[in-house]
């Protein structure tokens, strides 16, 4: 199940997550956002173990700028409050989990 996270709950549903969190920053105008759903929908159900964020750059500027989003879709990793990778742009489910993997395993 992916989360939507906003600046209100970003702290609790991102930083202070109990596991790893994979943070989407997409927009609805956005085609290989739309093309990245389905495989994130994916990696939320297949991998209990990692928690799937959406955050909308349209509706949450502040945070898109606090990240320095200049690209979507940008994918954040993140385990105990600190940002351990980034991917801008589209990626296959494969691929997505080799670098959700390797940020971890860093």
């Amino acid at each position: 199940m992916e989360i939507t996270v906003t600046a209100e709950n970003f702290q609790q549903q991102v930083l202070q997550a109990e596991q790893p969190v994979l943070v989407d920053f997409w927009a609805t105008w956005c085609g290989p956002c739309r093309m990245l759903a389905p495989v994130l929908e994916q990696v939320a159900a297949e991998r209990r173990d990692i928690r799937v964020c959406k955050i909308n750059v349209d509706e949450q500027p502040v945070l898109a700028q606090q990240f320095q989003i200049d690209s979507i879709p940008t994918l954040l990793i993140f385990r105990d409050g600190k940002l351990l990778g980034r991917t801008t742009g589209y990626c296959d489910k494969q691929t997505l989990l080799q670098r959700l993997d390797s940020a971890l395993q860093a």
